[in-house]
């Protein structure tokens, strides 16, 4: 698979998982294997299962969801992704009641690519600017 062809599967991620809600694409995207690398608390499933249970989740949470992707770089069997996310929190969410508190935030993902495939991925969110939009209690050594 060429730089490229991952970056459009990447985008196509984006796009169809978190702004439309169509995880099964996640199928597509992931390998069974994949291994997640997140400072974020949480235990999802491996595989395809697990991407789709975290967008399941986090749709629930702001159903009115926009996902904009800012940019793609890829080299080699990486490619980064920058998004922005905006949209009203009115379900649970990390512990977090419903606010019903506008949101905007941005992340960085970086996947690596086999046969296809992402089979790592590191992701990289402004946790800390979310929660405050939120008005959650933040502190050094809270629970995840």
């Amino acid at each position: 698979m060429n730089v490229e062809d991952s970056k459009a599967l990447i985008r196509r991620f984006y796009d169809e998982v978190w702004a439309r809600g169509n995880l099964d694409v996640a199928d597509e995207v992931f390998a069974e294997e994949y291994v997640r690398h997140d400072f974020r608390g949480g235990d999802p499933e491996p595989g395809p299962d697990g991407q789709k249970q975290i967008a399941r989740t986090f749709r629930a949470a702001f159903p009115d969801l926009r996902w904009d992707v800012d940019f793609l770089v890829g080299e080699g069997d990486m490619v980064v992704g920058r998004w922005t996310a905006s949209g009203t929190h009115d379900g649970p969410w990390a512990g977090v009641a419903p606010s019903g508190r506008p949101m905007r935030f941005s992340g960085i993902n970086v996947f690596r690519f086999a046969d296809g495939r992402v089979v790592e991925i590191w992701n990289h969110r402004d946790d800390l600017g979310l929660m405050q939009q939120l008005d959650a209690v933040v502190f050094a050594g809270a629970p995840a």
